[in-house]
């Protein structure tokens, strides 16, 4: 397949995606059908309120006997009334159904980034050149957020105005041209100019704005989270000033655009309003020669020359609409870009796709790799891997920087797709949940992540039904044991990302969640490369101990000298190539 042809398919699967995640944000169409009928009721009692206060006024002033018009004065009242009413209810059943499928929203994009977590976030089409890293960190969070938030508006500010405010229009113009034919092609003419002209201005005044502002949002996000992220790093390195000059000129350009968007659509408003003026008098020159002809009295008059001020109030919502169109698509564009329209080949998620995947005791591991490829990246950083683990075994991978060594980790914890077989006791690893590989290998990386609480809370992430006593013997078993009792205890805080904890202590903490998770196959990344030679050497004695007392299977990527007494066989990687 040629690049282009790639590139066309690509751009199909995306439109493909963003009409998919479009129909997600609907609601059902019995929920979405009770906004809409509220929502003409209450435009319809809009334009009957202005219509039945017209005549009302005008045939007061004729002073005829109250019986004549004590029905319209419980219609004012009953419109009034009613108007609000509906537009009450309308926007609370339209509210709670557009909100309500936020959920059903995240709940489908997560199931499909997860597939490719965390090494293919971000990076889906790197390859090709046309995508860069640019759904990480902030920008990411704004897509999942933002741009996601931005999608009820379809239901709210697309579909309820066009399809309620056509419904009130359609009726107006049949009413407008029951009291007189030519007030009634006059107001459907003024509209269709109105529409069309509204549609186009907007458009041109806002439209462009418009398309800007997910990706400005984006990038204020970004640049926000860069700053706070790594702010003791610009600190150090005296680059504060110009992190947050990136931050002030993002926002800078999000403001322009949202006043721009602002702008437009105060103007698309002020087009309309002129053409409803408009349309009141094309009425009235209609009307007065209709009143001197007979053929429609003074109350009706005033009924036709007022009704288009009230049908235009109702339209006015109609032009916004596509201009809320132009946004929401915008941003579901943004999230198809991010977000795969499917999982991977071969990769079951939900648990009545999976096969059977029923490990006891401490299982063997069989990787026949012919290569795996970091996301975005052409070659690959794998290839002719022939790894067999068996059960009990305390091996060691050693390699230069960028031989493979993470990668293969990754491999085995399926964070990164191979093309070859990998099994576990016979079974594939394609033919079950990714979650159910994870729960038998696991993974402590080479900077793991602590999160801003106490040490109990980080504890409990990986086992939440154990107690106290069991977190304790934990720490203990990793040589962690006095130093909880003298920092306090369980209690103690280990800071955002364990800004309050060593190194060393970091991933002694990290082995005690991955005991805590009782993993039979443990992979160790790189446990010493934060630390001293004399602490480096514990921590490797210490998990290899720990591993043998507890007949689980421990691959150690480690640089560190490590005695033979303590593994029963080493490996080495080079270039991407096992070997003995």
């Amino acid at each position: 397949m040629s690049l282009a042809e790639s590139t066309r398919q690509e751009e199909e699967e995306e439109r493909t995606q963003t009409r998919r995640i479009l129909r997600l944000a609907l609601p059902p169409a019995r929920r979405l059908w009770v906004a809409i009928a509220f929502g003409a009721l209450s435009g319809a009692c809009a334009v009957a309120l202005l219509g039945v206060s017209a005549w009302l006024i005008t045939r007061a002033a004729e002073q005829p006997a109250l019986m004549y018009i004590s029905m319209a004065v419980v219609g004012v009242r009953a419109f009034a009334l009613g108007r609000a009413f509906f537009r009450y209810l309308e926007r609370l059943a339209g509210h709670d159904a557009a909100f309500g499928r936020l959920g059903a929203i995240r709940s489908d994009l997560f199931a499909r980034l997860v597939p490719l977590g965390p090494d293919g976030i971000g990076a889906r089409r790197a390859a090709d050149g046309r995508r860069d890293e640019s759904a990480r960190g902030g920008q990411l969070l704004a897509r999942l957020a933002d741009d996601v938030d931005e999608l009820p508006d379809f239901a709210l500010r697309v579909v309820q105005p066009v399809v309620s405010g056509g419904i009130v229009v359609l009726a107006a113009v049949v009413a407008a041209f029951l009291f007189l034919p030519e007030a009634g092609v006059a107001l459907l003419v003024t509209l269709a100019g109105a529409f069309l002209v509204g549609t186009l201005v907007n458009r041109w005044a806002a439209g462009a704005s418009e398309k800007r502002i997910a990706p400005l949002r984006a990038e204020v996000s970004g640049a926000v989270n860069d700053l706070v992220t790594n702010l003791d790093v610009l600190i150090a390195f005296d680059g504060l000033t110009a992190a947050g000059e990136r931050v002030r000129s993002a926002s800078a350009r999000l403001t322009a655009a949202m006043r721009s968007r602002a702008a437009g659509l105060g103007v698309t408003a002020g087009a309309v309003s002129v053409l409803a003026g408009a349309a009141t008098l094309l009425a009235l020159a209609g009307g007065i020669p209709a009143l001197q002809e007979g053929r429609l009295d003074g109350p009706s008059l005033a009924v036709v020359a007022l009704l288009p001020l009230a049908v235009f109030e109702v339209f006015g919502s109609l032009p916004l609409a596509f201009g809320a169109w132009r946004r929401v698509r915008a941003s579901a564009e943004r999230i198809a870009d991010t977000v795969p329209a499917s999982v991977p080949d071969g990769v079951p998620v939900d648990a009545a796709d999976a096969g059977e995947f029923a490990v006891t005791g401490v299982p063997g591991l069989r990787v026949r790799l012919a290569s795996a490829h970091w996301p975005g990246s052409a070659s690959p950083v794998l290839h002719e891997v022939d790894l067999d683990l068996r059960a009990g075994e305390r091996v060691v991978l050693s390699g230069q920087t960028g031989a493979g060594k993470t990668a293969l980790a990754h491999v085995l914890t399926r964070f990164l797709d191979l093309e070859g077989s990998y099994t576990i006791d016979g079974v594939d690893v394609r033919s079950v949940r990714q979650d159910d590989v994870r729960r038998v290998v696991g993974l402590v990386e080479q900077q793991p992540y602590l999160f801003d609480s106490d040490l109990r809370q980080n504890l409990l992430f990986a086992r939440d039904t154990a107690t106290d006593e069991e977190l304790l013997a934990v720490l203990d078993r990793v040589g962690l044991g006095e130093w909880t009792a003298a920092r306090g205890g369980l209690d103690t805080p280990v800071g955002e990302r364990g800004a309050l904890v060593s190194g060393g202590q970091s991933q002694r903490i990290a082995l005690a969640r991955a005991l805590l998770a009782d993993y039979p196959v443990l992979v160790v990344d790189e446990p010493t490369a934060n630390v001293d030679a004399a602490v480096a050497e514990r921590i490797v004695r210490d998990i290899l101990r720990t591993a043998a007392d507890d007949g689980r299977t421990v691959l150690l990527i480690s640089h560190t000298e490590v005695p033979d007494a303590l593994i029963t066989r080493r490996l080495r990687l080079e270039a991407g190539t096992l070997v003995a």
